[in-house]
């Protein structure tokens, strides 16, 4: 009798929480029902800088329905010391503590918060609360900032220091060929689908369950256990569904502090979210200026890089990104140097952003790259091969797998980047200048200790659950596709629990770890159920499997099967019954180092991409389409082909982002955000999306990972607005270096 298809890993399956979200029945963190609710609305601070005199809240209170308003004149006890307020980011400085005092250190920062039996009441109140200020002189001016810049003492977790080879300063002076100049990004701001909200359930023995919009359920329950002193056993935070992050809900945001400071305070329950406008009050990318110098031979061989970088952070903590190690790790290049400093500006911390880091220094790196490429008259895909390096030149260590020669040839070919005519401003299409660019994209390849279970009952249903979050990248799918390929289960008979600090403990859901992670430890688990189930089937009369060993066998259409012997076939529930078991339940954790991981301990992890891209410019009035996108990824064992793409779809959507619209704009007589609305804040829409062909190279590394996986969240961002911008060259011969790339700069 033939068997079905295995589905596993590598099967291209739809999202198995698809369903549930495209018809309604998945809850996100504010729609949650709850008995007795109060809604919180929150009120923020008018200046920028300085103390608040007094705040006036008759009106407000006098509101119907209207049952607090809770400043820092009357909130409860809250912990005082930096220490109780840090999370697992651990960025050096002060946390932001909400309502703390009567101090204000960024506009739109929080400074009270209205509760109401409902949201219109609160949302109403809230504009009738008058606040008296003492404002003093503040700075939202990054280049003015930049002029006091400086390198924190205390670095953040995961920040790694730039290592300099050889004489960079006297080989770029002896260069025949250079390149120099400041390249700059503004600061982007987070603007998920889902806004920031938490609902708060009182309960009568003072525990709470909390709904929150986050990255990590544990990381938010240890934060306000921390804060609020609960025991994390009287807390619980729930996470299931997330509409979109990417980095702003790697720490937890001050909704969730308001909203639980409220249910402390008046013992009932609550639903605090932010306005999309109150988006604008917290993470944001930061702004950059990247000063690079390149020197070549004419041959187009570089002989120097020089790299420094500053961006922006808070006056409060010290937000660091690796930005100025890609192009030292990638190039060839007998001498670099490099140096990275932050400046302070008053405005909320900077925060983590889709690829931090790369996104911003391999980008503005790439763009250089091409400058120099064109200076030394050498096609901008051979000056990368010809600098190419198969090892990480910062480090002088080998990669566990580097793809990326095999990605620019498959990505070259698909796109026909041979037909090039290398000449600016000479290929057209009636009235538009055409373009077309490339640019390397390079992220991390990481791995967390994470840890899940695995729960099969007699019926052949198997549960697997782990702490992870899924923020739309699929881990519902990725933990289901690792338990079906592990025990030979067919996804239906599967159910994927996550988003829950009750669950098996798993790191903040970010850095492209997830998959790799989260799948690791779900393997583990179901291959203890495996062991268990060979176990119980030696019970079985006459002993069928004989004496064979867990290499004996594999797991197949819900039986243990002889691999010598495949028509020898025990079906799960006869060796559970045998064994008298109603369920197996078993708990693992996958941390680095097991596995072939050992061998690659000392070597570098990344991921790599080749992009290609095609514009066309109105020649007259300089708008600018991006007609094409190929991007070729190195990225390891691919666990969802159908997900996958997605995952890098959307990373290259962000980039043209980037790349041309996204840019927030402050003004700084009022140091306040001004463009916080969609209608401002420019996105890519359907209309701005046209063809983007994605690849996927033959990469397999058991030395990263487990699985040999190595995520993609991040890698389908980088370097993507830097093949538009040097396919905006191609075009026009107009070299811009400051992004988003808009009309003005093409017409200037």
């Amino acid at each position: 009798m033939a068997t079905a298809a295995k589905i596993g890993i590598g099967s291209a399956i739809n999202r198995v929480d698809g369903v549930e979200k495209v018809t309604g029945t998945a809850r996100y963190a504010a729609e949650h029902p709850v008995e007795n609710l109060l809604y919180g609305y929150i009120v923020e601070a008018a200046i920028a800088k300085g103390r608040i005199v007094s705040i006036d809240e008759e009106a407000a209170r006098a509101v119907p329905g209207v049952v607090e308003v809770i400043t820092h004149l009357n909130r409860p006890h809250v912990a005082w010391t930096d220490h109780s307020y840090q999370d697992e980011l651990k960025i050096p400085g002060s946390p932001f503590r909400p309502l703390y005092d009567d101090r204000i250190q960024f506009s739109q920062q929080p400074i009270a918060l209205v509760m109401a039996e409902t949201f219109e009441a609160a949302r109403y109140a809230a504009s009738l609360v008058e606040v008296a200020y003492e404002a003093e002189a503040h700075n939202t001016d990054f280049e003015v900032a930049v002029g006091e810049k400086y390198v924190p003492k205390k670095k953040r977790s995961g920040y790694m220091a730039p290592k300099d080879r050889g004489d960079a300063a006297q080989a770029f002076a002896d260069a025949p060929l250079k390149v120099s100049g400041d390249y700059r990004l503004p600061p982007e701001h987070h603007n998920p689908m889902e806004m920031f909200g938490s609902t708060v359930e009182w309960h009568d023995d003072g525990s709470i369950t909390v709904h929150d919009k986050t990255q990590g359920s544990q990381v938010v329950q240890g934060y306000l256990a921390s804060v609020f002193g609960f025991s994390k056993k009287k807390v619980r935070v729930l996470n299931p569904y997330v509409g979109g992050a990417f980095g702003s809900g790697l720490r937890p945001q001050h909704q969730v502090f308001l909203a639980v400071l409220a249910a402390k305070m008046l013992e009932r329950s609550v639903r605090v979210t932010m306005t999309r406008n109150q988006m604008f009050s917290h993470a944001y990318r930061p702004q950059a200026i990247q000063s690079i110098a390149l020197g070549a031979e004419t041959t187009g061989k570089l002989t120097a890089i020089r790299n420094e970088a500053t961006t922006s952070t808070s006056r409060y903590e010290d937000n660091m990104e690796n930005v100025v190690t890609w192009g030292l790790m990638n190039y060839d290049c007998p001498n670099a140097d490099a140096e990275y400093t932050v400046a302070q500006v008053d405005t909320a911390t900077s925060a983590d952003m889709r690829a931090p880091g790369a996104a911003t220094g391999m980008t503005l790196f790439e763009i250089a790259i091409d400058e120099m490429a064109y200076e030394a008259k050498v096609d901008p895909l051979e000056f990368r091969l010809i600098n190419y390096s198969p090892i990480d030149a910062m480090n002088g260590t080998p990669y566990t797998s580097k793809a990326l020669r095999e990605a620019f040839q498959e990505g070259a070919e698909a796109f026909g980047w041979s037909k090039r005519s290398a000449e600016v401003r000479s290929m057209r299409d009636g009235k538009e200048l055409v373009g077309w660019g490339c640019a390397t994209g390079m992220w991390d390849a990481q791995f967390s200790k994470t840890s899940a279970s695995a729960k099969l009952t007699a019926n052949g249903h198997l549960e697997v659950a782990c702490a992870t979050s899924d923020i739309g990248t699929g881990s519902y799918t990725v933990m289901t596709l690792v338990a079906a390929d592990t025990l030979g289960l067919p996804p239906e008979q599967i159910t994927a629990k996550l988003g829950d600090s009750d669950l098996p403990t798993a790191p903040v859901e970010g850095g492209s770890w997830g998959a790799a992670s989260s799948g690791a430890a779900v393997q583990l688990a179901c291959q203890a159920v495996g062991k268990k189930l060979l176990k119980a089937a030696g019970k079985i009369a006459g002993a069928p499997l004989g004496e064979a060993t867990i290499d004996d066998v594999l797991f197949e259409d819900g039986c243990i099967v002889l691999k010598d012997a495949p028509t020898v076939r025990v079906p799960f529930g006869d060796a559970m019954r045998a064994a008298d078991l109603t369920q197996i339940e078993e708990e693992e954790t996958a941390a680095p180092g097991f596995g072939d991981m050992w061998k690659g301990m000392h070597k570098s992890k990344n991921t790599h991409s080749a992009i290609f891209a095609e514009v066309k410019v109105d020649e007259e009035l300089g708008v600018i389409r991006v007609t094409r996108i190929v991007d070729a990824v190195a990225a390891g064992r691919i666990i969802n082909p159908k997900t996958a793409r997605s995952q890098i779809l959307g990373g290259v959507v962000m980039g043209m982002g980037m790349a041309l619209h996204e840019e927030t704009f402050p003004d700084h007589r009022l140091g306040r955000w001004m463009n916080h609305n969609f209608g401002e804040y420019h996105v890519p829409v359907h209309a701005d999306i046209h063809d983007i062909q994605v690849i996927f190279v033959d990469e397999p590394d058991p030395e990263v990972t487990p699985l040999g996986v190595k995520g993609l969240g991040e890698i389908g961002i980088v370097g993507t607005a830097a093949a538009i911008a040097n396919a905006i060259y191609h075009a026009t011969g107009k070299r811009v270096r400051s992004l988003p790339i808009t009309i003005d700069k093409i017409l200037d």
